[in-house]
């Protein structure tokens, strides 16, 4: 029997344990709802790898009572212990019997963001053992990195997969469009924003560390990055891939159109601006290229005030080094998207050959910051808009800050959305 100290004791812990079942109820019982994130693609790409510590912050932000469980297809080279530190209580569930389990306890599959519907055998599989519902969460469609003739191709199920998933988001306004014209009749089948947008991991003392030791201060110098037509994964030894001969050939054809804008637009910040700049990887190819085609050709007095970053990171010091810097350009997209979630200016410089992605530059309200390398007029304006954001850092943030309104409605809304099917 408790006396009546003990029990006024107690009272804060029941008051709490009561309102915390009321909210539950009061929430649709969302709370002890376990889902599996389908996500992490591969590691040899920074922005690959945040797509998945994207979308568990959202996650953890907009439904904290739901337990999640990580089903990946790599978290090596140091990603998983990354993954651990930032979201310790996410199980990575990888044996068969850990993924059976998974299978049994959790009411909702979410395919995380992506090139293309990545995991289409494991959604088959959700659907075929369990019945249960699954989602779609920010991926571009088809999402084929090819040829002309190779773009359009996709698998027919897809169409079927997606018109059976309780929502089908896609990155890109392209993607949503391709998707209905081509027989896709989701009931929710919406613009959402690549998960990588929500990545908030950081090493700031790695960042820190290779600043000082390259003389590079906080806000006085911007990132850029180089690309070919075809990421040349080729030359890792963990993709073991048997080179493509044509898609080689077409690099050397086109390597220089592509990458000489962003080495005259380094040339120009350098001589114009007291910014220096950073080269950077976005994934495990572009250190070499970096070297290859913006760092050798560059003339003396602008290498004095450019770092070549000689080896790969992974995202957490990129995000670290990006909040540092006043802003980024090059021939990616995924390093853009962490800046601007962090409010740094970020341009994007695409061609075809890399699919759609690049139109969600346009879909997020920053179409000023959009250069297609394949249209002359375009490839006209990217130095002067590179000048523009290093000279002007007031109104290239204003940029961003609408931007970041943007995306964060959309974050709502498509986690409420994915709220309201659990609960």
């Amino acid at each position: 029997m408790l006396n009546r100290r003990d029990f006024l004791q107690q009272v804060p812990g029941i008051a709490g344990l009561i309102l915390g079942s009321l909210s539950s109820l009061k929430a649709g019982n969302v709370a002890s709802k376990a889902i599996i994130l389908r996500s992490s693609w591969q590691t040899e790409n920074i922005g690959d790898i945040a797509h998945t510590p994207g979308v568990l912050t959202l996650l953890e932000k907009y439904l904290p009572d739901v337990q999640v469980r990580l089903w990946p297809s790599n978290v090596g080279n140091g990603v998983e212990e990354m993954l651990r530190k930032r979201f310790p209580n996410v199980p990575i569930i990888r044996t068969p019997e850990e993924i059976q389990k998974a299978f049994t306890d959790c009411v909702f599959m979410l395919h995380g963001s992506g090139p293309q519907l990545v995991a289409r055998k494991d959604i088959e599989r959700w659907v075929n053992e369990t019945g249960k519902p699954y989602g779609i969460y920010g991926i571009t469609f088809p999402g084929v990195y090819g040829f002309p003739e190779e773009r359009s191709k996709f698998n027919p199920i897809d169409i079927e997969l997606l018109t059976n998933a309780k929502f089908a988001y896609f990155r890109d306004s392209v993607s949503l469009e391709f998707a209905r014209k081509n027989g896709v009749k989701c009931p929710i089948m919406e613009f959402c924003p690549d998960g990588a947008f929500a990545v908030d991991l950081r090493d700031d003392a790695a960042a820190d560390a290779f600043l000082k030791e390259h003389g590079l201060e906080p806000g006085k110098f911007l990132c850029a990055i180089p690309q070919y037509r075809f990421s040349p994964w080729w030359e890792l030894p963990s993709k073991k891939q048997a080179p493509n001969e044509a898609k080689r050939a077409y690099n050397d054809k086109m390597k220089e159109q592509d990458n000489a804008p962003i080495r005259e637009a380094i040339i120009q910040v350098v001589r114009q601006t007291p910014l220096k700049v950073l080269l950077v990887p976005e994934n495990g190819t572009q250190v070499r290229i970096g070297k290859e085609m913006l760092y050798d050709p560059l003339p003396d007095d602008v290498k004095k005030k450019v770092v070549w970053r000689d080896h790969y990171w992974l995202t957490d010091e990129a995000v670290s080094t990006y909040i540092r810097s006043a802003g980024l350009f090059g021939l990616e997209m995924h390093s853009p998207i962490m800046c601007i979630a962090q409010g740094v200016p970020a341009i994007v410089c695409r061609f075809e050959e890399q699919t759609s992605k690049g139109a969600m530059w346009r879909d997020i309200g920053l179409n000023e910051w959009l250069f297609d390398m394949d249209t002359p007029s375009d490839v006209a304006k990217i130095v002067p808009a590179v000048l523009a954001m290093a000279k002007d850092p007031k109104a290239a943030k204003a940029k961003v800050a609408k931007a970041q309104k943007f995306v964060e409605k959309r974050q709502r809304e498509t986690m409420g959305v994915l709220a309201k099917n659990l609960s």
